[in-house]
């Protein structure tokens, strides 16, 4: 890992193909979805919600990707997902009476801006509202998700039953509010920006490198497509996964320091990236390296 991390760091300085500044979101999602169709130009569109298996170069990857799927490891965190999904709470209800047609083809719209609390909210926010509202009392309710394996894996694993309902449609985040465009600035914002001591933004390896195995079984996804299959479960990790502990990890990696599970500027990183996304379909749960 640290051989891979030099190597990036060194190809980051020399970085300088990326566009700094864009305008405004729609502006910004032309430009942004037409630099991976330039860069992948044998991609079919949908493809990029398979990650770095729909990649030139990635064949491999790929054909591991599809053994894996004929008996998804992930089915075992999933099943367990809708078992909270389809369990009655104590006053009779369940996760599905929360949210608007049982829960089904909707997730395509998360994350979405909030007029009350005036914040982003997420999947996972509304699941534990949901649950916090009917007097449930679930771990990931009160654990430091960050510390806490367990309780974030469970609610993982919830968010996944959650997200299966709407697989195949098609994200289409509003942004018709100016609070969910400031919320969405703040996110570009963090997208673009260097930090840690690599002094790396997620732009460089998921756009100028995208596509590229520096060994160890680290190949660069490309960041179009990066929301679709979340909550994921990664073969390192062997078990389904929330989007912001990947986050948290894509963090450490370029040696900084993760935020918060949950907190703001991830909700942000969140909604930018799922707007970048818009058009491709749903995969969530999936497999990813």
């Amino acid at each position: 890992m640290k051989k891979i991390l030099l190597t990036l760091a060194a190809l980051g300085l020399v970085a300088g193909t990326l566009p700094a500044v864009m305008a405004d979101p729609a502006s910004d999602l032309k430009q942004f979805q037409a630099f991976f169709k330039k860069k992948f130009p044998t991609v079919p569109f949908d493809e990029f919600a398979n990650g770095l298996y729909a990649l030139p170069g990635m064949e491999e990857y790929r054909d591991q990707w599809e053994q894996f799927n004929e008996f998804p490891p992930y089915e075992l965190g999933l099943s367990d997902g809708k078992k909270m999904w389809e369990k009655p709470f104590k006053n009779g209800k369940t996760f599905a009476s929360c949210f608007k047609n049982g829960g089904k083809n909707i997730a395509q719209g998360y994350p979405y801006w909030d007029e009350r609390s005036q914040k982003i909210r997420t999947a996972e926010m509304d699941l534990m509202d949901c649950a916090r509202q009917n007097g449930e009392e679930f771990p990931f309710l009160t654990a430091d998700l960050d510390k806490d394996t367990k309780a974030r894996v469970q609610l993982a694993e919830l968010t996944a039953a959650f997200y299966s309902l709407s697989q195949g449609q098609r994200i289409r985040i509003d942004l018709s509010s100016p609070g969910a465009v400031k919320a969405y600035e703040e996110g570009k914002k963090f997208w673009w920006q260097r930090r840690g001591q690599l002094n790396f933004a997620c732009a460089h390896c998921h756009m100028d490198l995208a596509g590229r195995n520096f060994g160890g079984n680290q190949p660069l996804s490309a960041a179009l497509g990066h929301t679709t299959a979340w909550p994921a479960q990664r073969l390192q990790w062997g078990r389904l996964e929330t989007l912001h502990r990947r986050y948290g990890t894509c963090n450490s990696q370029v040696r900084a320091k993760p935020f918060k599970h949950g907190s703001d500027i991830y909700n942000n990183l969140q909604l930018y990236e799922s707007y970048m996304s818009s058009g491709l379909p749903l995969t969530a749960p999936a497999m990813r390296n």
